[in-house]
């Protein structure tokens, strides 16, 4: 069976494989120490996955989940999600928060990992920083389809101009023209983001006649009385 395994920024993931949790399970940050945690979801299993993992890392086995900080505990979170074998791993902002070393060796061990054994990473990000031999295709998608398709990288139809292109240049131009097309829309009447140029009204509050108290003070009231009853 195929083993599909979805990691987001904030380490929360599905997975049908064996080492499944989630990352807001209570057991995340409770008092139990990384190997034990490890071994309870499946380590043992994976051994040689999760001792690379570890290194790459850098994770302590002797951690206690409650009381190591966020940055962390991502990281333990990372291994727990990589140890098994994957055939799809779909990436969001996973690294954000990992420091440029343990970055750039996580991404050449995924790299490695999904060419040994044939299997498919999908990465979204807004880092591009040691990107640029990481992926095999690139792709741009507005608004939920696809603008250019699945396109091997480097762009080869460019030929020399397209070998020498860094992802970072090609992700900034395609961002630079969503934007465009973004504020063709707002245009034809849709929300406009930014500064409002022509508000120039100000907004008060008036407090009741009888009472003193605003509208916002009134609501607040009422929501505490909901949650009262």
């Amino acid at each position: 069976m195929s083993s599909v395994s979805i990691l987001t920024e904030s380490l929360s993931w599905v997975q049908n494989g064996p080492c499944s949790l989630m990352a807001m399970n209570p057991v995340v940050r409770g008092d139990i120490v990384v190997a034990d945690f490890l071994n309870s979801i499946g380590g043992y299993r994976h051994k040689t996955r999760r001792d690379i993992l570890l290194d790459i890392l850098d994770v302590d086995l002797d951690w206690h989940m409650h009381t190591i900080s966020d940055g962390e505990r991502r990281r333990v979170q990372l291994v727990m999600g990589l140890m098994g074998e994957w055939d799809v791993l779909l990436l969001d902002e996973v690294t954000v928060d990992l420091d440029v070393m343990v970055r750039d060796d996580l991404l050449r061990f995924l790299k490695s990992d999904s060419e040994e054994r044939g299997a498919t990473i999908l990465y979204a990000t807004h880092i591009f920083d040691g990107l640029n031999d990481f992926p095999t295709h690139v792709a741009h998608m507005r608004l939920g389809s696809f603008v250019t398709q699945p396109t091997r990288w480097p762009f080869v139809d460019m030929g020399t101009a397209g070998a020498n292109t860094q992802l970072y240049t090609v992700a900034l131009q395609w961002l630079r023209e969503d934007r465009t097309f973004r504020q063709k829309l707002e245009k034809s009447g849709r929300k406009v983001r930014g500064a409002r140029r022509d508000d120039n009204e100000i907004h008060e509050e008036k407090p009741d006649s009888q009472t003193g108290d605003t509208e916002a003070r009134k609501d607040g009231r009422k929501r505490e009385e909901n949650c009262e009853e």
